[in-house]
C-alpha cells in the first residue's frame, strides 16, 4: 500500500527507513503545509518496503511517500 500526502506541502522529514516494522499510527513522515506541521501516520501495521519521496520535496495528495507492506 502506498501512503500518500494528505495535502499539498513540503516534506520536512521521512521518519522511517526501508525495512522498519511499524505499527498503526506510527509517524512515517512530517509535512509542512500552510505554516503547520502535519505528521503522516501509518494506516496499518506493516513493514516499509520503499521510500518514494525525499525531504524538501513538494508533495500533493497524489504523491506517494512510502510503500507499506
Amino acid at each position: 500500500m502506498q501512503v500518500k500526502a494528505p495535502m499539498v506541502g513540503k516534506l520536512v522529514s521521512i521518519d522511517v527507513n526501508v525495512g522498519d516494522k511499524v505499527n498503526e499510527n506510527d509517524t512515517l513522515a512530517t509535512l509542512e503545509a500552510m505554516k503547520m506541521i502535519i505528521k503522516i501516520f501509518a494506516p496499518s501495521d506493516g513493514e516499509i518496503k520503499e521510500i518514494l519521496s525525499s525531504p524538501g520535496a513538494v508533495v500533493d495528495p497524489d504523491t506517494p511517500i512510502v510503500t507499506l507492506v
